[in-house]
């Protein structure tokens, strides 16, 4: 099984996010699958233009000048294509965004209707990678998730696939803490991913167990956002 997350954090390899993404992975090359990380920010990804160029002029192939067709190489190639991004304004991150809008060239222009009596655009390939999805934020809650859940659901259905694993962290912030306070539970998190990595690469999803443990808070909402108040305010009085 071949898995490749693409990241798009505007801080890379050192995000909250990449954190997650690194642990995820970790515990599916343990459990024999192919990995690969691909940080959007390092690349050339141009913004899609609307030209309609990939749909018509040159079916399937963009007219931008960039990196994306070495990209969607390794996104077709996957079994298993993982959307990591952090929580921006309720929705991905700006890169992870252009990089979703340019993955239209993938499907054709012609309209069909769908099983669910929907329409979306007809295949242009016989099958596509599923999808899983990362995602962190700040915020305590896992309300602050609601658009993303959504956004995915549509994006595989709209992609011709299936979503089969997320994992969405509130209280992102604690992922970097140096506080021993947190130490524990960090370690038990990143355990936690591990595991999740491992069912993916092996069953193809998670148990209800971990989906159920992914879902857990790391600490009581009210004290993070208390911890968090704190952090912000140390942060304003040295800046």
């Amino acid at each position: 099984m071949k898995i490749t997350a693409f990241n798009g954090s505007p801080w890379g390899p050192t995000s909250n996010t990449q954190i997650i993404v690194d642990e995820f992975l970790a515990g599916a090359t343990d459990a024999g699958a192919k990995t690969e990380t691909i940080l959007l920010q390092q690349r050339d990804i141009r913004p899609c233009k609307g030209c309609f160029d990939c749909l018509v002029n040159t079916p399937g192939k963009c007219s931008v000048k960039d990196e994306m067709p070495k990209l969607l190489k390794k996104f077709m190639a996957s079994d298993i294509v993982v959307f990591a991004t952090p929580l921006y304004i309720d929705n991905v991150s700006g890169p992870m965004k252009i990089f979703m809008d340019r993955l239209i060239q993938l499907v054709e222009p012609h309209f069909e209707k769908a099983p669910d009596g929907r329409y979306r655009h007809r295949k242009r390939f016989p099958e596509y990678p599923k999808f899983a999805v990362i995602a962190n934020g700040h915020l305590p809650e896992q309300a602050i998730f609601d658009v993303l859940r959504l956004l995915f659901r549509r994006l595989a259905r709209n992609m011709h696939t299936e979503l089969v694993a997320e994992v969405y962290r509130p209280t992102g912030g604690l992922l970097r803490s140096q506080d021993i306070t947190f130490k524990k539970v960090i370690k038990e998190y990143k355990l936690l991913l591990r595991k999740a990595g491992s069912e993916l690469a092996k069953e193809g999803k998670f148990t209800e167990q971990t989906v159920e443990l992914l879902e857990k808070q790391l600490m009581d909402p009210d004290q993070y956002a208390e911890y968090a108040n704190e952090q912000w305010d140390n942060m304003l009085l040295n800046a």
